[in-house]
């Protein structure tokens, strides 16, 4: 079976749009749900429902596979899950080590979902000498200073990063220099990386504080109508004062609904 680090997929040399490739995981993941119900032709209208887009926006995206459907028909489950599928690079083999095996690390290590996408992680990398040898999801940690070693025995070209802040970029430098040309970053950090490299960014704090955002603006609009309410009636009620303050106290004063980064 070919490794990663001598096939790279084919949506770059195809031209299709970043955006267009950011939505692909999304079809992917409707469609094997489909087909493990064993429905046989999809409408693009329920299939955009599924992913989450609009059906005109999918339509798009999938003239860029060449795949158009059957008018009256819609589209062949299984013919899509492996057009994207290859588009993706998900029909080979990509080997992957995670970098920094601490709660968040050993979490992914033992998620269940990698093997079924295309990815069989080949190590699992700890900077602490206590780690080494420990079982985590069935592999033994290995210590850091074999990383560079680790990386050329096992072809690997996808790292993944989940040490703290301060650890991130020198493990970075280090991925590159052996020979990975994509990571995915779960420090909470910037990574700088040369031209040639691909970094994808994962911070679930930045996510929560944008939903905490959503919360404190409905939160408002609910509090405006109920004091619009209350004035029809003739009782005025304050709206809630302007700026995200949520009027709560803490010892050092007001406490900020979303707290900065």
């Amino acid at each position: 079976m070919a490794t990663g680090r001598t096939h790279r997929p084919a949506t770059r040399s195809r031209g299709i749009p970043e955006a267009t490739v950011a939505r692909l995981p999304l079809y992917l993941r409707a469609l094997t749900a489909l087909s493990e119900r064993s429905v046989p032709t999809v409408s693009s209208e329920e299939l955009a429902a599924a992913a989450g887009v609009n059906s005109a926006k999918l339509r798009k995206d999938f003239s860029y596979l060449g795949s158009y459907g059957t008018r009256g028909v819609g589209y062949d489950v299984e013919y899509l899950v492996y057009q994207i599928s290859r588009e993706l690079g998900l029909t080979q083999d990509w080997p992957v080590v995670i970098v920094g095996i601490g709660n968040l690390g050993a979490a992914l290590a033992n998620y269940g979902g990698f093997a079924s996408r295309g990815f069989r992680v080949a190590a699992l990398i700890d900077a602490d000498p206590a780690m080494a040898g420990t079982p985590v999801a069935g592999i033994a940690v290995q210590h850091a200073d074999e990383l560079e070693r680790i990386i050329e025995d096992n072809g690997v070209s996808i790292g993944v990063i989940s040490t703290p802040a301060a650890a991130a970029q020198p493990v970075c430098d280090r991925l590159v220099a052996a020979g990975v040309t994509s990571i995915l970053n779960f420090a909470p950090t910037v990574l700088s990386v040369p031209d040639g490299v691909d970094v994808r960014k994962v911070d679930l704090s930045i996510e929560l504080q944008i939903l905490a955002f959503h919360e404190q603006r409905k939160a408002g609009e609910e509090a405006a109508q109920a004091a619009r309410i209350e004035e029809g009636d003739g009782v005025a009620v304050p709206a809630p004062p302007r700026g995200g303050s949520t009027g709560r106290k803490g010892p050092d004063g007001e406490v900020p609904a979303v707290m900065p980064a």
